[in-house]
């Protein structure tokens, strides 16, 4: 008997606590806001003087292997290569840097020569961009704040 009463207790212990303590997770996100879990930098690289998409969505090429840059306070913090559809993707933790630090004082870079997609194209110089948070995603217990770029210029001094 005291086993049953023992056993049912533990039960009802388990089907008590294992709620509260999710509960206690979610919460926790809900403190941390939109930086609990992860930041993810994503977009395509049009192979442009600009980098974007070309006039009225015409067909324009993408840019390949081009190495894109994270820069905060001028030092690159993180980097990531286009695929063969020119599209990038940056995962950072939030514990290293915060969403309101990315939108102020970070931007993308992009030092590959824009000739090496395109030879008419200029040899030096690169392309810039700021950031834009677009909304959350949310995985499980896991919040993803998701960012792109505002749309690459082009720089002639950007080395």
């Amino acid at each position: 008997m005291a086993l049953k009463s023992l056993l049912g207790l533990g039960l009802l212990i388990g089907c008590i606590a294992l709620p509260l303590a999710q509960a206690q997770l979610v919460g926790l996100g809900g403190l941390l806001g939109p930086n609990f879990g992860l930041l993810r930098i994503q977009g395509v690289l049009f192979c442009t003087s600009n980098g974007n998409v070309g006039v009225n969505a015409t067909a324009t090429p993408v840019f390949p292997n081009a190495l894109v840059q994270l820069q905060c306070g001028g030092n690159v913090v993180s980097t990531a290569t286009t695929d063969g559809s020119g599209v990038f993707s940056i995962l950072m933790d939030p514990v290293n840097l915060l969403l309101s630090t990315l939108l102020s004082g970070c931007r993308l870079a992009v030092n590959t020569p824009l000739a090496s997609c395109n030879a008419s194209l200029p040899s030096v110089g690169g392309l810039v961009s700021n950031l834009q948070f677009i909304g959350n995603t949310v995985t499980g217990l896991m919040n993803v704040a998701n960012l792109i770029p505002t749309g690459f210029q082009f720089n002639a001094n950007l080395h």
